[in-house]
This record gives structure tokens, sequence and C-alpha cells, in this order.
């Protein structure tokens, strides 16, 4: 096990590294409204509108964790010309994150997920999600924004340390640009993937962080227990090609395969009673990605990546861990001697 202090050095050195996020952005919208009666119309509940936020979702959350955890972002991706996409740009902007790499496509509008919730305002946690809308562009971006991407990816590809991809199937991460960043990796720079619908192309980097769900679905089969996950996890490495895979298990915690080494199973930190895992996987891979580039053993870097999981999937909606929230888990489950539970097996 390390000690507190190296986990802590570790999470320190998150401050300043640059990382570069290429992939789909998303707005998240929420809308709060108070049940007041069944309609007359329809059995349906007419909810008193109460409030709407717009929070950063897919790749744009990932940017989001990235920052919090203190690194330096460069998104690269693009939106709409429309006011989910001028919220991205804005909100980013305001947290001091450049947006000169996202690019605006009049004719194609930016993916937002609504989520309407019901319950009381003063209670957070009393509201629950009564349904979701997806407002989805079709097909892959325009060529002429792709061109543009890889001349941003070009420019910026000698001051990054490391590439999230973040791909939620909205076509931002095209072929073209999967070779720049496949060339990139092969100077050394980590490149890690998550991609909701098509792992599989995304090869040859270093690490992969699908969930456990997304596991079965790419091999088709059902992970019913440690064995079935391990099996499987050492499977799809294989494929990959990849140096690492780290499979998000939910309430479960995590798994992480090694190339040529061990598979560690880590419990959830904190409570099983997960409040929200919306975006939880961009907080994971964010945490992981930059223990990597800050010198972490694939091993403490999926701590970290676990930590971090644990705190934000007990916060509403799409969220972030802070470096400090980070710190703050390390130094009361180490130094209380509860350690992480890990097992591995070779």
């Amino acid at each position: 096990m390390p000690s507190p202090a190296e986990l802590l050095r570790i999470v320190q050195g998150f401050e300043g590294r640059h990382v570069l996020v290429v992939g789909d952005l998303v707005a998240d919208e929420y809308i709060f409204g108070k049940p007041e009666r069944v309609s007359r119309e329809a059995p349906v509940l007419i909810l008193r509108y109460l409030a709407r936020e717009i929070r950063l979702g897919g790749a744009a959350n990932a940017c989001h964790n990235l920052h919090t955890l203190g690194a330096k972002v460069l998104p690269l991706g693009v939106v709409g010309e429309d006011p989910a996409g001028e919220a991205i740009r804005r909100s980013l902007a305001e947290r001091g994150v450049p947006t000169d790499g996202i690019i605006t496509v009049p004719e194609r509008p930016t993916p937002v997920k609504t989520r309407i919730l019901g319950g009381g305002w003063g209670s957070r946690s009393a509201r629950q999600q009564i349904v979701r809308v997806d407002r989805e562009p079709e097909g892959a971006i325009p060529s002429g924004a792709e061109t543009l991407l890889v001349e941003r990816l070009r420019g910026w590809a000698g001051r990054v340390d490391a590439v999230v991809l973040s791909d939620y199937g909205y076509g931002t991460v095209t072929s073209r640009m999967l070779a720049e960043i496949r060339a990139l990796g092969e100077r050394g720079v980590i490149v890690a993937a998550d991609s909701r619908y098509d792992l599989l192309r995304f090869d040859r980097f270093t690490a992969a962080t699908p969930s456990e769900s997304e596991v079965e679905h790419l091999l088709e089969t059902a992970l019913d227990g440690d064995k079935a996950v391990e099996q499987a996890g050492w499977h799809l490495l294989e494929r990959l090609g990849s140096r690492y895979l780290l499979v998000t298990r939910g309430a479960k915690g995590v798994a992480l395969f090694e190339r040529g080494g061990e598979a560690t199973f880590l419990p959830i930190f904190g409570s099983d009673e997960i409040a929200d895992v919306t975006g939880a996987g961009d907080t994971v891979i964010s945490a992981f990605t930059l223990a990597l580039a800050s010198g972490a053993r694939p091993v403490d870097a999926a701590r970290l990546s676990n930590y971090a999981g644990g705190l934000v999937v007990m916060k509403r909606g799409t969220a972030t861990v802070s470096r400090d929230e980070l710190a703050a888990a390390v130094r009361r489950d180490l130094e209380a001697g509860t350690h992480d539970g890990a097992s591995a097996r070779s």
C-alpha cells in the first residue's frame, strides 16, 4: 500500500499538467418542478416550474473535472450556433478554460440532455428524475470543422502531457482525429479513452476506462461476479492492445488490468448508497489520466480515480471533484487505517 504522503504528492502533482480533451461537448440541462396534481388531459403529473440549470456534460464535463483537479485543460470539439453551445463556451470561459479549440458549426445543433426533476425546492435529495429528453446531432462533424480541429490539435501537440478522448457517439472523434492522436501516443503522450458505444475503435492507446455494462455490451456476455469481470477484462485489454484497462463497476468500485501485470479490484470508496452516477465516468477518467501524467504507478492512479468516483456519485446531477476534496478523502481513508481493501490477482 502507498503511504498517504505518496498519494498526496501525486495529487499535488496534478497542478499545471496540460491535458487535451477531445470529444463530444454536451449541455446537461436540468428543469426543476414541484408536483402539483395529476393532469386531466392524461395520467401524468403537472409540475410547477421552479428553476432551470445548464451544466457541462460529456467531454465538457471531463474538461470541468480536469480543471477542478488542477490541470490546464485544452478542449477540442464542436458546438452549434445555439443557446446550448453558447452556454458551454461561457461556462468554460468563466472558469478560465480556453475556448479557442471549440469550433462553432451553425448547421449542427449542440447535443442537449434535458432532465426534468420533480420534488421540493428545499431538499435536492428529494428530487426524482421523471423523464429525460435528448436533442442530438446526426452523423459525423463536417469536414471543414474536422480540418480546423486537426489544425488546433497539431498546434497544441507539443504542449500536452496527456489526452482524454471522450466519445459519446456524436461524431466528433473521427478516424482522422484518431490517427493524429495515435501519433501523439507514439511520441510518449498518455492517451486515455472513454467511448460510450464504440470503444474498440480506440485501440493501441495508453488506457481505456469502460463501465462494466459497456464491457458486457462489447463482449456480449453477462458479468455476474469478480471472476467473470476478470476474464472479460483480460480479454478486452488484449483486443484493445492498451497498457491499462480500468473498468468502473458502480457500487462495486473499479477493476484495473495491467498488461504484463495484475488485475486489481478496489471496492467503492465511501458509501455504496449512490446518489447519482451522471457523469461519474468523466470524473474517473480525469483523475486516472492526471495521476498517470503526474508519474503515478497505475495502481495508485486507479486508487485516486476510485476515490474521485466515490466522491462524485454522492452529488446530485452532473458534478465534479476538486483537488482539495480528493486530498481530504485520501487523508481520511488512509490515516484512519481503512485503506482501500484492494485485492490483486496475477
